[in-house]
């Protein structure tokens, strides 16, 4: 019955009603899949969980201004000096802003700076419905008024509404990444096979697994109250297209070894599906569960990322066995041309770069194996040097946007948390208490006067240090400690910063968390898989292994060749639960095969020939999904360049070090103790005739 079930999709009929079903459900899957930009949550407020002391103090405010507000912050500069000229058109400016839609309140300013070259008004933005997307639009409208008649004055909008507008611009090139990653895969692809043909087919699969994800993810956004963002969608695009390409490179491997076997190409499907499937099964469950271990997140982009990439998962390995094995048989042998394997040709590894590989590592393994966790650790030092505490506003961008170029000149003009303070919402009668308090905080440089309703009080601090910096984030938690002291006055403190505040902590809290819950899922995965215990315990130290080396590096290069201001809090999590998902990927691919040689050969032979059967489809593999996140860099986003450069190494390291070296040469160790206590580890290994090594590997198709 199992067989049946996964070798349906090569059936000489349900091959054509595969096709169908697949063609009627994407028709509806791409309109769905194009509103998914509609419910994208982009503004950090929406981020936080809702118990966040910056979360409640939103909610408390809202009675003191008539919507959830980000201010944009206009600086006007003359280096020569601003005249009065300049000073009645930033009025003028004010009155024009006004009238833009989603414009709220009354502008403040204009305020001259004190040395006389600078301007500055502050305008609020509500983003409540449409949060950055909205904040865009009122920056376009308000940068097109301010560039009028501007007679050499420089104008640009910074602070929180015009960073949420540059943000907007950035991840507006996620189109462009699409077809970016796209492109690596097809390149890819036709180095691996040498075929013009047959990466169309991966990738029109994969294709269809995108459109159908984003579908779902649409639904579930919309009417479950599921969580995503931009960010999310940037790392769909190249999960999918990265997995998928994956496990149709180990499908293809194994269908190309069946059809020199088997005349009739279904009969070469059925074996090829029945013989991969658990190996793909197995791995894309791991990846799966693994990112909706982010469920147990209190910070709601990243809780909304787990379960939106493992729907892109978990399509992806749909389409893999069924739409993609239904075109391999409808195209028949021809879609390999120009390098057709015929029926009863004999392909070998023997003499491939893989056997060579084995053949050195089986001659000293305990040295190869220590020598190779020895300086993984050495660049696992790196890591001390990770400044994972939140990037500062003008440091998201790899490029000086316009908030950024604005930042830089109010800095030199004004105050530097001029526009965008803190505010505490308190008791009324505890009013003057707090602001008394707030103004004694060290960092806090300026208090306006309490604005009190219904009960309550609002009180605005103007910070020393730019918003969202880690000077203005440590002020945050002081003056959250000195009002909390303040009894009876039930005083909560809100702002930018304090978000960015709670958005650390929240972060640092899942990575304790969440982590050791992945460590420990992705053991039990590997032990049901490989029936032992021994195995997935090294399988999984050395995937950590990998993950500390990439990280150290990772952290290596941000500081002294990138030059990145630093990294968010949350990006060792997302790197780890990718490495690890997808290193273990490549581990389930090799040790599988490993397996089912050791049955017939015993583990040294069958650790040799799994190497050389595997070591060219793991490796093309590893080059796509390495390939797909470094396309994140084509995005103007510090946050994008580098989760897609730790993967991209980690992945590059984990496939051509970690995977054909260090788990080869402890598999060649251990020997048979690799599969205690299944019965696998009572099986003694052949001994080979007196003078004799172990013989050469020789796998019928393998290789690419």
């Amino acid at each position: 019955m199992l067989r049946k079930v996964m070798t349906l999709p090569s059936g000489r009929i349900a091959k054509w009603a595969v096709l169908a079903v697949w063609i009627v459900l994407l028709v509806p899957a791409l309109m769905l899949a194009g509103k998914l930009g509609d419910v994208e949550k982009n503004d950090n407020s929406a981020w936080l969980p809702s118990d966040a002391e910056a979360t409640k103090v939103i909610d408390q405010a809202r009675k003191f201004q008539p919507a959830e507000t980000l201010p944009a912050i206009v600086i006007y500069d003359r280096p020569e000096g601003v005249t009065p000229a300049d000073m009645a058109k930033a009025q003028a400016d004010i009155e024009a802003f006004k009238r833009i839609d989603k414009v709220v309140g009354q502008p403040q300013g204009p305020l001259r700076a004190q040395d006389g070259k600078a301007i500055q008004t502050v305008v609020q933005v509500d983003d409540g419905d449409e949060g950055w997307a909205g904040a865009h639009k009122v920056v376009e409208a308000m940068t097109r008024i301010g560039e009028q008649h501007a007679d050499g004055l420089g104008f640009h909008v910074t602070g929180p509404a015009g960073y949420a507008s540059d943000s907007i611009t950035a991840f507006g090139g996620s189109g462009a990444l699409g077809m970016i990653t796209a492109v690596v895969v097809v390149v890819i692809l036709l180095l691996t096979y040498r075929s013009p043909l047959l990466p169309l087919l991966p990738l029109l699969s994969a294709g269809g697994a995108l459109v159908m994800a984003e579908a779902v993810i649409y639904m579930l956004a919309k009417h479950a109250g599921l969580t995503v963002n931009t960010q999310t969608s940037l790392v769909l695009t190249v999960l999918v297209f990265g997995a998928a390409t994956d496990y149709a490179l180990l499908l293809i491997s194994r269908y190309r070894e069946e059809l020199r076997r088997h005349e009739d190409r279904h009969e070469a499907m059925a074996e090829a599906l029945y013989r991969s499937s658990p190996a793909i099964i197995a791995s894309a469950a791991t990846v799966a569960v693994s990112l909706l271990v982010l469920l147990l997140a209190t910070l709601n982009s990243t809780k909304g990322l787990g379960p939106a990439c493992a729907i892109g998962i978990l399509v992806g390995l749909l389409a893999m066995v069924t739409l993609m094995p239904a075109l391999l048989v409808i195209c028949g042998r021809w879609i390999f041309w120009p390098a057709k394997p015929s029926y009863g040709s004999v392909g070998t590894v023997k003499g491939s770069i893989w056997t060579w590989v084995g053949t050195v590592i089986a001659g000293r393994p305990r040295i190869v194996w220590v020598g190779t966790a020895l300086a993984l650790g050495v660049l696992t030092l790196g890591v001390t040097g990770l400044k994972a505490d939140g990037i500062p506003g003008k440091g998201q961008f790899t490029g000086e946007p316009q908030a950024v170029v604005g930042e830089e000149i109010q800095s030199r003009h004004f105050p530097a948390g001029s526009g965008d303070p803190v505010y505490v919402v308190a008791k009324a009668a505890s009013a003057e208490q707090v602001r008394s308090v707030l103004s004694g905080v060290p960092g806090i440089a300026d208090v306006a006067a309490p604005v009190i309703k219904d009960g309550e009080v609002l009180v605005l601090g103007t910070l020393k240090d730019a918003p969202g910096s880690e000077a203005a984030m440590r002020t945050v938690e002081r003056a959250r400690a000195a009002i909390h002291r303040i009894e009876g006055a039930d005083a909560r403190l809100g702002g930018s910063t304090a978000i960015a505040f709670d958005t650390q902590r929240s972060a640092a809290r899942d990575t304790k968390v969440i982590i050791p819950v992945v460590l420990i899922v992705v053991f039990c995965i590997l032990a049901l898989l490989l029936r032992a215990i021994v195995a997935p315990l090294l399988l999984m130290a050395t995937v950590v292994l990998s993950f500390g080396a990439a990280l150290g590096v990772s952290a290596l290069m941000f500081n002294h060749v990138f030059d990145f201001a630093g990294a968010d809090a949350n990006f060792p999590l997302l790197v780890f639960v990718f490495l690890v998902a997808l290193g273990i990927d490549y581990n389930i691919f090799l040790v599988t095969r490993v397996r089912e040689e050791a049955l017939l050969h015993g583990t040294r032979r069958g650790a040799r020939t799994g190497l050389s059967a595997t070591g060219g489809v793991i490796t093309s593999a590893g080059l796509v999904l390495a390939g797909t996140f470094a396309a994140l860099g084509s995005l103007p986003l510090v946050f994008a360049a580098q989760l897609g450069f730790a993967v991209a190494f980690g992945v590059l390291l984990d496939t051509m070090i970690v995977r054909s070296v260090l788990v080869t040469a402890l598999t060649l160790d251990v020997g048979r103790w690799m599969w205690w206590p299944s019965k696998l580890f009572k099986q003694h290994d052949p001994q080979p005739p007196a003078g004799r090594s172990d013989p050469e590997p020789a796998v019928v198709g393998a290789g690419t």
